[in-house]
């Protein structure tokens, strides 16, 4: 797949990146190679190869799911401007 002058420009202006003329012809040969390199994974064969997460196989510590408060009432209010019987106290914003 080649990336031509014109799709750089039409790109550009989608993502409102600036990019002046003398950049357009780099930057569509440098796209070019990426979807050269990208159509070249295509030919890759994955039959049967299980999708990865990670190159280390490693499993996550678990835990009970329980449900709980935290426990920090007052360390969550401690900040607060105004609280009033362990809730935030906030202007009024609806008449």
């Amino acid at each position: 797949m080649s990336v031509t002058k014109e799709d750089v420009r039409k790109v550009a202006r989608l993502s409102r990146i600036a990019v002046s003329e003398d950049r357009l012809e780099p930057l569509a040969n440098e796209l070019s190679a990426i979807m050269g390199w990208i159509e070249q994974l295509n030919e890759v064969d994955v039959e049967g190869v299980e999708p990865m997460t990670s190159v280390v196989d490693a499993t996550l510590p678990m835990r009970d799911d329980v449900v709980t408060d935290g426990n920090i009432q007052d360390q969550v209010l401690a900040n607060a401007p105004k609280s009033e019987d362990g809730f935030f106290v906030v202007p009024k914003s609806v008449e």
